[in-house]
């Protein structure tokens, strides 16, 4: 050990130059001990230092020394690549130098300097061969490898392997440990980090075979991850094996695997392993059926359409409010309001509010009329066995038809729109996409054309039709401005993904050529659309788009970044988009750069709010509205407190749109949120009422209101909002729906596709018939943490009082020193009475488990002030189809001796540490701790469920849905008792005179008789 007396190395250098070989290994040792302190003293002699290095005349010991002594020295001068190079021709003496105590950050930043540039020889093309990379490198990493896998640190050995490309090491890992936890975190890292596009298809292929076989008898928690893996890869060849493997043994594994792939894959994929899946034999055949009948798509809509139906908690008097403060006659507010309506009962069938306001809703005109009609598509979404019917009276007539009412062609136009909203994502053969191309094709006025179209890309989403997209391009062709912003974006939607480079070409060259901007809009998102999750081959397309002078095709080229990288929170692509967000001239491009973070970020929303933060506060209103909508993006449905303290003193901004967006984006964040769990929910709520109700605030930001009013309620109180599966990958309709509602800024009616967002949280469980029987399961949390909010109440109505008489000063004075005195003996009588009371209030506590439902707290008996209550369970029992919210699914347990299993575990959360007994509390900021920021919170959802007691008669819950029939073509047949409907689809008049039709009788809007 050196002295800490020693004021200088002098000494120690000066042995350098002596002729001696042991005198210089013996001060080349002694100065590695003393270059923490001397450093740059010893700097001076670096030379010398390298050049025994070199020396042929010292033992290796010593050369090995030299070089660990100039690698520290360069180390302390900043020169890192130098430090690495010496390092490497240290040898055995770096090694032990690694273990030696208070070498930790030297050693730590060689190595991490030592594995990128190993990871960038492993990655560059021509280095992948083992023989071009520096020997002395490849030992430093093999050590790495090496001492990473004896300590146990898998994690850490995996990241190294998936960067440096080198597979073997994670079988290693899997071959020593048999942890298929591993292998999930392995597939989650390639997939939510900057691989690029075929690397990361090379990883998954590689991992797909090593998962072990799923078995409903372990619960295996990998089935998600090898959902995630199958969906992310879309390869049939890959997926028809795995499910043909658990056929017929085991069956119900089978059908849950369906149900998860037709919640994250594209039409195409699904409809392409429905064909491939063989016919079976005998026993096998009813199997494979029920397979087929699940990847339709149609089985899940149908069980979420009856989930969001029977537990419709919409709060009326919140519209009714709305409805009474916002004039109908201004387009805006009835626009706003028909939004709210929508969002607020999307999927619940419930038309209602429509039909106990007809006066309001006959006030519509022009494309009220058509975002009021559309607005029918997300109120009946999913219900596609009756849309025909439901959307009949307001469709197009057939041709050399004409109704004569004047205005039909908006009405028209919306209920074309609606169709593909209901029939969105549900692959539902392809007679609406047939029906919506034949009227396309006969079409004559632009408003029905877009309405056509719209519904089209929606209903056609991903599906690649060729004969769809050579329509869509012959009404973009005709130049019309309404029409052709939407061909465009439809054209997007339908070549969604496909990254078709003709399409690309054609789209972009029209619209450099033609003069309408609402054409060039749609264009430009149509083509963000084609390189949707295309990555790197989307680079190309976003560099020529970016650097348009045209403001709207830079606009689509940061949109086009943003879909092609959705969901991997690139860096690279997070810079570009921070660069364009704070140096592009235009502002629209500004805001949509700042907005487009979120779909780059939103598998991650706890770093959301830190990014924006100084956005959120800069001096460029369209930059801060970009901010409010990142937030509410990213963080929807998460009840993140860093997003909502953000938002709401945005809500106070002194711009009118940038307020709207804070609405929005509130609403958002806070949906399906309750008062425990959330403490901003109730001031938000009584916010948006006073800005609703306000007559002197700006419209767009009442309009905001009113949108967030429908977002923080949709569903019914049963959806939230998500841009990522259950099992953890991208939701493509969601994040397609959420670009698209972004668009209302320029197209309110664009706004329906916001419930494309939609999911809908709650357990549903099926048995191998696929019917769903009536069972109970254990929520073990509060029930107040994620109940309902509580109805909103009517006001009070005030009695009138007299005004009092005047009353002088002197008399006032006396009278309030008697009642001073009065006060204070009653204080005293009443001090005694409360401590008689509290014994007796003691006695008449009980911590019996309570049956109330969610959120109901029963005050103590005896206890006329109500100042005790009982307390509060600690669980809940909850029956199928009941509402459990994502942060809910975490502390949801089948008890042991419930009749009905899930096949697979329930969450992910399962296998990260989360312990269901556990209770949440509400921290300062985040409405629900514990939830760890890198997972996403799945689970729930449509669950297949073990009879383990099938001897005995099921119990199975009738459904409300009535089921209608198809015919051999698919479409509908209409019910007999469906009087309001006449043959062909013509229009007919609501009779004001006579009785008022009852539910679920359909009905015509008095649309048609304004002019």
């Amino acid at each position: 050990m050196v002295p800490r007396t020693q004021s200088s190395a002098a000494g120690v250098l000066a042995l350098l130059s002596e002729p001696e070989p042991l005198l210089k290994q013996h001060a080349l040792n002694t100065l590695n001990t003393l270059v923490p302190r001397f450093w740059a003293e010893i700097s001076e002699h670096i030379a010398l230092i390298e050049s025994l290095y070199e020396s042929d005349e010292l033992p290796q010991a010593a050369h090995d020394s030299a070089a660990l002594l100039a690698s520290k020295v360069y180390y302390f001068l900043g020169e890192y690549d130098e430090a690495l190079s010496f390092a490497l021709g240290a040898g055995t003496a770096f090694e032990a130098e690694s273990r030696t105590l208070g070498a930790e950050e030297y050693v730590e930043t060689v190595i991490s300097k030592a594995i990128d540039k190993y990871i960038k020889a492993r990655s560059h093309e021509q280095s992948e061969k083992e023989g071009k990379i520096d020997s002395k490198l490849q030992t430093i990493i093999e050590g790495i490898f090496r001492r990473c896998i004896q300590d146990g640190d898998y994690k850490q050995a995996i990241g190294i392997a998936l960067e440096s490309r080198r597979l073997d090491i994670i079988t290693q890992i899997y071959e020593r440990t048999h942890d298929a936890s591993l292998l999930s975190y392995a597939m989650e890292a390639v997939l939510d980090t900057a691989f690029p596009l075929a690397y990361r298809n090379q990883v998954l292929r590689f991992l797909l075979p090593l998962f072990p076989p799923p078995t409903s008898a372990t619960k295996s928690p990998h089935v998600y991850s090898l959902t995630r893996l199958l969906v992310s890869l879309s390869s049939p060849e890959l997926t028809v094996p795995l499910l043909t493997s658990l056929v017929p043994s085991e069956n119900l594994l089978a059908y849950q695997f369906a149900f998860d792939l037709v919640e994250g894959g594209s039409q195409d994929f699904l409809e392409t392993i429905r064909k491939e899946l063989p016919e079976g034999q005998a026993d096998t055949k009813p199997i494979y059926d029920k397979l087929r009948r699940i990847l339709l798509g149609q089985e899940s809509i149908k069980l979420y359409l009856e989930f969001l139906k029977r537990n419709n908690k919409v709060d009326m008097l919140i519209l009714k409010n709305t409805k009474d403060a916002l004039e109908p006659r201004s387009s805006i507010y009835h626009t706003a309001l028909t939004l709210q309506n929508a969002f607020m009962h999307s999927g619940t069938t419930s038309d209602t509010f429509l039909r106990d306001n007809l006066e309001w809703l006959g006030l519509a005109s022009n494309w009220s009329k058509f975002s009021a009609t559309a607005a029918l598509g997300v109120i009946h979404k999913g219900h596609f066995e009756e849309s025909m019917n439901i959307l009949g009276p307001y469709l197009p007539q057939p041709a050399g038809e004409d109704s004569g009412i004047p205005g039909s062609q908006y009405s028209e136009g919306g209920a074309l729109y609606a169709l593909g909203l209901v029939n969105a994502g549900c692959g539902s053969g392809r007679h609406v996409e047939a029906y919506l191309r034949d009227t396309l094709k006969a079409a004559q006025k632009e408003v029905v054309q877009h309405g056509a179209c719209l519904g089209l890309g929606v209903a056609g989403m991903g599906g690649k039709n060729a004969e769809t997209y050579d329509e869509l391009k012959q009404i973009l062709f005709t130049d019309s401005a309404v029409a052709g912003e939407a061909a465009g974006y439809a054209m997007g939607l339908t070549m969604l993904g496909t990254a078709d480079a003709t399409s690309a070409d054609e789209m972009l060259m029209y619209a450099r050529e033609t003069q309408h901007e609402k054409i060039i809009r749609g264009v430009a998102i149509g083509l963000a659309f084609i390189y949707y999750g295309r990555q790197e081959e989307a680079d190309e397309m976003i560099k020529t788009l970016i650097e348009e002078k045209d403001p709207i095709l830079r606009y689509g080229g940061v949109y086009t970044l943003a879909l092609a990288y959705a969901g991997t929170s690139n860096n690279d692509a997070i810079r570009k988009l921070l660069h364009v967000a704070v140096s592009d001239t235009s502002d629209d491009v500004r805001r949509a750069a700042v907005t487009s973070l979120a779909f780059l970020l939103f598998k991650n929303p706890y770093q959301v709010p830190r990014i924006v933060q100084l956005l959120s506060e800069s001096y460029n209103p369209h930059v801060r509205c970009g901010a409010t909508l990142a937030l509410g993006i990213a963080c929807a449905g998460t009840g993140l407190q860093d997003a909502v303290e953000i938002l709401e003193p945005m809500t106070r901004d002194s711009v009118d749109f940038v307020r709207q967006g804070a609405f929005v984006a509130l609403g958002m964040v806070l949906v399906e949120q309750s008062e425990a769990s959330s403490p901003s929910l109730a001031s938000t709520r009584a916010l948006y009422l006073k800005i609703v109700s306000d007559k002197h605030e700006d419209p767009m930001a009442r309009f905001g209101a009113a949108l967030g009013q429908g977002l923080i309620d949709a569903g019914g109180r049963n959806v939230t909002i998500s841009l990522q599966s259950r099992a953890g990958s991208r939701n493509t309709n969601a994040i397609v729906g959420m670009v698209l509602f972004c668009q209302f800024w320029y197209w309110y009616p664009l706004a329906h596709c916001a419930c494309l967002a939609f999911d809908p949280t709650g357990i549903i469980g099926l048995d191998g018939d696929l019917q769903a029987p009536n069972f109970e399961f254990v929520s073990n949390v509060k029930p107040s943490l994620f109940a309902y909010p509580a109805p909103t109440k009517p006001p009070k109505k005030e009695a009138v009082t007299k005004v009092a008489a005047a009353v002088l000063s002197t008399t006032a004075k006396a009278k309030a020193r008697e009642k001073k005195k009065a006060a204070e003996s009653d204080a005293m009588e009443t001090d005694e009475k409360q401590e008689t009371k509290k014994d007796v209030d003691v006695e008449m506590k009980t911590d019996e488990p309570s049956t109330s439902k969610q959120g109901d707290v029963t005050p103590a008996e005896g206890n006329s002030m109500g100042v005790s209550k009982r307390k509060e369970p600690s669980f809940e029992k909850l029956t199928n189809f009941s509402r459990v919210v994502p942060a809910q699914v975490a502390y949801i347990s089948f008890p042991p001796d419930c009749r009905y299993q899930p096949v697979r575990a329930v969450s992910t959360w399962t296998s990260t540490g989360a312990k269901a007994s556990k209770t949440p509390s509400n921290g300062p900021k985040s409405s629900i701790p514990g939830l760890s920021s890198d997972k996403h919170a799945g689970g729930g959802g449509i669950l297949i469920m073990i009879d383990q007691r099938p001897e005995e008669e099921p119990d199975y819950i009738d459904f409300e849905t009535q089921t209608i029939h198809a015919d051999a073509q698919g479409v509908p047949a209409v019910p007999e008792d469906r009087h309001a409907l006449v043959p062909e689809g013509r229009h007919i008049s609501l009779d004001e005179n006579g009785p008022e039709a009852d539910p679920p009788e359909s009905f015509e809007y008095p649309f048609d008789n304004d002019t």
